[in-house]
């Protein structure tokens, strides 16, 4: 393994249930879903922030995750779907598409514990899904082909 878990993921050396790949993005599930079908979308190439991306892949990795979204209402039928580019947590530019099945689904509550008296935020603190529900969710929502934008 090497120092980006994305760039594993992307050669082939850290496991992920894929949902789409082509030349320029992959998409996989969460590996700590907030809610079942969350996932994201990642370019293959290395870059830490997503401000950084150029305008052609950051266009296609919205196009990928609009098409996911639409998806995941299709198959896990949640009243919203977010779109959340928050920055920190592994340094590579990732989209995540979060299932909303209520108004706190997209926001960091979920990743809140006290300790010592302060509020703490870890995604540490949400289980590891089992890889076969991950496996099977990918199955689930999986797209073979999608439009360039």
């Amino acid at each position: 393994m090497g120092e980006c878990v994305f760039c594993d993921i992307v050669a082939g050396r850290a496991p992920a249930s894929i949902i789409y790949e082509d030349s320029d993005v992959v998409a996989f599930m969460t590996l700590r879903p907030i809610a079942p079908g969350e996932c994201l979308v990642i370019p293959k190439v290395h870059v830490d922030h997503f401000t950084d991306l150029g305008d052609r892949l950051a266009a296609r990795m919205m196009v990928v995750a609009q098409h996911l979204g639409r998806r995941v209402r299709e198959v896990f039928k949640p009243k919203r779907v977010g779109f959340v580019v928050h920055g920190f947590g592994i340094p590579h530019a990732h989209l995540i598409v979060v299932p909303q099945h209520g108004p706190h689904d997209i926001t960091s509550g979920r990743f809140a514990r006290v300790e010592d008296g302060k509020v703490v935020f870890s995604h540490r603190d949400m289980p590891i899904a089992d890889r076969t529900v991950l496996d099977e969710h990918a199955r689930l929502l999986r797209v073979d082909e999608l439009t360039s934008p």
